[in-house]
């Protein structure tokens, strides 16, 4: 199966090198072009893309709105969105992860990781695990954000004791395969857990089941080292 990605970005040589390099993947597709939010918007309710490569500094809608107009939007519940952009700051990057996106990552990064990065998001995964943006879950999103949080906290008294002890792990930053390996589970057992916790609380993808386990106290974030 061919994941079909939409770029937006309002940079037109930028669009051009990311297409380049998704088209020669044999499991990649580009489906469609945005050059500001507004256009992303749309262009995702038309073609109902996999993956979103979403900027956030763009002329008319920003990134940051547009990824929450896009993941609110029941009609684009199979729609993951990544976040790749020059500004990798702690408060985009918690933004992001509350507007619903599955993924951050800086434009730096190496063709091989951000190829990688639009498999990991359109199969459901969130790029949650590097140390870096551990730090910054744990810092900020527990901060009290405008609006409810994903799932009342009285929700998580569906999970089992299993599935929130994973829920927990995950929320850690922990992969699947770390998460096995800690349990001595199968990663097929610890996926599992994981997909029954997200449709008990509602959540679309691995990121907003995290965003639920912090803001709902299932995980603690631990003070910042100064």
């Amino acid at each position: 199966m061919t994941i079909r990605v939409l770029l937006a970005d309002d940079q037109a040589l930028l669009r051009g090198t990311f297409r380049l390099l998704i088209d020669s993947c044999d499991d990649l597709e580009v489906a469609g072009e945005a050059a500001d939010g507004d256009q992303a918007i749309d262009l995702a309710r038309v073609l109902r893309p996999d993956v979103v490569l979403m900027d956030i500094r763009m002329p008319r809608t920003d990134g940051l709105t547009a990824t929450a107009a896009i993941c609110d939007d029941p009609d684009l519940a199979g729609t993951r969105v990544l976040i790749l952009t020059t500004f990798e700051t702690e408060e985009h990057v918690a933004r992001a992860l509350r507007a619903g996106a599955s993924g951050f990552l800086g434009k730096h990064v190496t063709t091989d990781t951000l190829l990688d990065a639009i498999r990991t998001v359109a199969a459901g995964e969130a790029l949650l695990s590097p140390a870096a943006t551990r730090a910054l879950i744990t810092r900020f999103l527990t901060t009290p954000a405008s609006g409810p949080p994903p799932a009342p906290a009285e929700r998580l008294g569906d999970l089992t004791p299993r599935e929130q002890e994973i829920t927990a792990l995950a929320a850690l930053g922990k992969s699947n395969d770390e998460i096995a390996t800690d349990l001595v589970l199968s990663v097929l057992t610890v996926r599992t857990h994981i997909q029954r916790a997200m449709t008990k609380l509602g959540a679309r993808d691995r990121a907003q089941l995290v965003v639920i386990a912090y803001q709902n106290g299932l995980v603690r974030a631990e003070p910042p080292q100064t």
